[in-house]
């Protein structure tokens, strides 16, 4: 039985803060699981430049898996699928538990986050009104860096010495050992049992979610057909006006996000001598940022001027050599939460402007598949080359001033475009 919708913000539909919700609960536990595995990882005696192949195996499935999760989040209730692929996620839990190996087991994760992207964008475009969409992205951008930042507290909490060593969670992790799926000696255990629940709390959730009442044409369920069609509609939305140059600053943006996860993450350790713990904690100032900045725009940006927030993409940039040339958490801290905020600032609009366009060119699910593939694109390509320097031992700083003279190089070049193609 659905559960009795919450009373909606002004102007949202019936069941918009039980997606908000379902989204934030997974989203939370996606990011927790991250740095048990990073710690799970440690705990393994692997070498540093697994941890980003964690990330790499998490995104895989986005690229792989993009022709086919478009239409199959047109062909059914977004909502129930999306409970689903909760129920995906956790299973790639019961295989960390299980003691198999941690990329794999993050390739399924990946998987059910792949068919859970083109769910919860494609029902803000399907419940929410176009005059509204700024602002329901606002609110899913906070949520989605909100289960950011306080998912790494939690994956941070759920790694520390005072954690691991409570005698009530060892009695835990000792009760766990004796069920046959649980492989032995992780000190971890009780950790991923509690994701296990979070990734359940979500799937409830997504109860409350109502159908849209959205229906899409059947679409050929042939794989070479699905291919041919998802390359159609890829060339589509790159070759719009605006369609292209929102896809092409979100796609810039979510490979530095991911690849700051972990530049941040190792620099905290080697130049600030911090526990990885203590590390995942200072990533919390990026998410308070961000959250900032994305309030902020959803109010104060409307969708006309999506486009206007282009060189904050620059200052994005220009910013991680000012990071990297921090000496001191006190400074460090202030300075990762304006970067936050720039980037919370331009990514907000410019995704609502994607996802406008994309809604009309194509539908929310395939529009999304395409985004999400373009985007995970740039994460794996932006990994493997963070993993590769640090396997070269290339030294953090250095690597963190590279990375980001060339996006704002990148950044420069979009708006260079804007300014020659006439967009206002």
């Amino acid at each position: 039985m659905p559960l009795p919708a919450p009373r909606p913000a002004p102007d949202f539909p019936p069941g918009f803060r039980w997606l908000i919700a379902a989204q934030f609960s997974s989203a939370l536990a996606d990011n927790a699981l991250l740095i048990v595995t990073i710690a799970l990882l440690q705990e393994q005696g692997l070498p540093g430049w697994w941890a980003p192949l964690l990330k790499f195996g998490f995104t895989v499935s986005y690229v792989l898996l993009a022709p086919f999760v478009g239409p199959l989040a047109d062909a059914f209730a977004k909502a129930r699928l999306m409970a689903c692929m909760n129920a995906v996620k956790a299973l790639g839990v019961l295989a960390l538990l299980a003691g198999v190996q941690p990329v794999l087991a993050f390739v399924v994760v990946g998987f059910g986050a792949a068919a859970y992207a083109p769910c919860k964008y494609g029902l803000i475009t399907e419940l929410v009104p176009m005059h509204r969409l700024v602002a329901a992205n606002g609110w899913l951008e906070v949520s989605v860096v909100g289960a950011a930042l306080l998912g790494t507290v939690l994956g941070g909490v759920l790694v520390s010495p005072w954690w691991l060593g409570a005698a009530w969670l060892q009695a835990i992790s000792q009760a766990l050992a004796a069920w046959p799926v649980v492989a032995d000696g992780s000190a971890l255990a009780a950790s991923l049992a509690l994701l296990l629940a979070l990734y359940g709390l979500a799937g409830l959730f997504n109860v409350g979610v109502p159908d849209s009442g959205a229906r899409y044409p059947a679409s050929q369920i042939h794989p070479v057909a699905l291919v041919r069609a998802f390359w159609r509609d890829h060339k589509t939305l790159w070759r719009d006006r605006d369609g292209g140059l929102s896809l092409a600053v979100t796609t810039i943006f979510w490979g530095v996000g991911a690849t700051l996860q972990f530049a941040v993450l190792r620099w905290a350790v080697d130049e600030l001598g911090l526990s990885l713990g203590q590390a995942a904690y200072l990533q919390a100032a990026v998410a308070v940022g961000v959250v900032a900045g994305a309030t902020a725009a959803g109010r104060w940006v409307p969708l006309s001027r999506a486009r206007r927030m282009l060189p904050a993409g620059v200052v994005l940039g220009l910013m991680m050599p000012v990071v990297a040339s921090a000496g001191a958490l006190s400074l460090a801290v202030p300075l990762l939460a304006i970067v936050g905020i720039v980037g919370g600032l331009m990514v907000v609009p410019l995704n609502a402007l994607l996802q406008h366009r994309g809604h009309q060119l194509l539908s929310a699910g395939r529009s999304i598949a395409v985004q999400g593939c373009s985007e995970n694109a740039s994460i794996l390509a932006m990994l493997a080359g963070y993993a590769a320097m640090i396997a070269l031992d290339v030294p953090i700083v250095p690597l963190m001033w590279g990375f980001g003279l060339a996006i704002a190089a990148a950044m420069a070049l979009l708006m260079a475009r804007v300014k020659t193609t006439g967009l206002r």
